[in-house]
């Protein structure tokens, strides 16, 4: 028992002593060992390592993607409109060396640093872009030269850029009202050169509409007199020919045609004639049964 007990003493013990002489940095981590607050190693590989009690402090950090997002910055661009612009960015620590010399070592320190330089990128991207062009037309391009130019600026503090994107881009407050004036103005102008360019067509369309109209109608008018004139023509030829053929018939046919013409019921007309006038000569002639 007592040796079982010397044992397990002695195990606490040397954990102890080790744990002043050794320290651990996991996947997740790197570190930096400090002699009297100065950097005399950095980098350290996942596992174990050597210290040195008292002389040797050991600072570690988060080697995974960290997120910056700050309120929305104010920008001004080449409309002279203030923007506001909402933004993230996407970054790790690269030189863990530089990183806490340059940084005083604390992650709100790196945030500050690269949020001034975020600004001063934004700040010349949009100095040279209208909103259209930021919004849509070059919106992938003002991304790419973010990233490049923050990269090539945070390097200074051991960070590397991962990401920038350009969440929302609004117009300031201040300039919302005169910008919708500006917008409303042009639109308007737009929609009455639009219903100013319609009248005009529709103009044009129902003059030329009227006018085949108008030649379709005389045209008609053309080939219904020809037609007339056949007929009539025609209707004379065979009136002709019956009269030639029977002169008899076509006179009694055509005192039918008048007498049915002079009686018509409910007329009411009267009509005060000889009996032995030319238009009584076949009731005359009938005779009796």
């Amino acid at each position: 028992m007592n040796k079982l007990f010397t044992v397990i003493f002695g195990t606490l013990v040397l954990a102890v002593i080790a744990s002043f002489f050794l320290f651990t940095v996991d996947e997740k981590q790197t570190a930096v060992k400090l002699r009297f607050g100065e950097v005399v190693q950095a980098g350290y590989e996942p596992g174990l390592h050597f210290k040195t009690p008292i002389v040797n402090n050991i600072v570690k950090f988060d080697r995974r993607i960290q997120t910056l997002d700050n309120a929305p910055e104010r920008v001004f661009n080449t409309d002279n409109e203030y923007l506001m612009v909402d933004y993230y960015v996407k970054w790790r620590i690269e030189d863990v060396k530089t990183f806490y010399t340059s940084n005083a070592g604390l992650i709100a320190k790196a945030n500050a640093n690269l949020t001034g330089v975020v600004k001063n990128a934004l700040q010349e991207e949009f100095s040279i872009r209208t909103l259209d062009q930021a919004i849509s037309t070059q919106r992938i391009e003002l991304m790419e030269n973010l990233r490049s130019q923050t990269k090539a600026r945070a390097a200074d503090y051991g960070v590397e850029i991962v990401d920038v994107r350009i969440k929302q881009i609004n117009l300031d407050q201040s300039v919302n009202e005169s910008v919708y004036n500006r917008m409303r103005s042009e639109r308007l102008v737009e929609a009455a050169e639009h219903r100013s360019t319609g009248r005009k067509e529709s103009i044009n369309i129902r003059a030329n509409t009227d006018k085949q109209i108008r030649i379709m109608l005389a045209d008609a008018e053309q080939r219904a007199a020809v037609i007339r004139g056949e007929g009539d023509a025609e209707a004379t030829k065979l009136f002709a020919e019956a009269h030639n053929k029977n002169p008899e018939f076509f006179a009694f046919v055509r005192s039918l045609e008048a007498y049915a013409k002079s009686f018509q019921p409910g007329s009411g007309n009267v009509m005060v004639l000889d009996p032995n006038s030319e238009f009584f000569k076949y009731f005359r002639e009938q005779s009796p049964n």
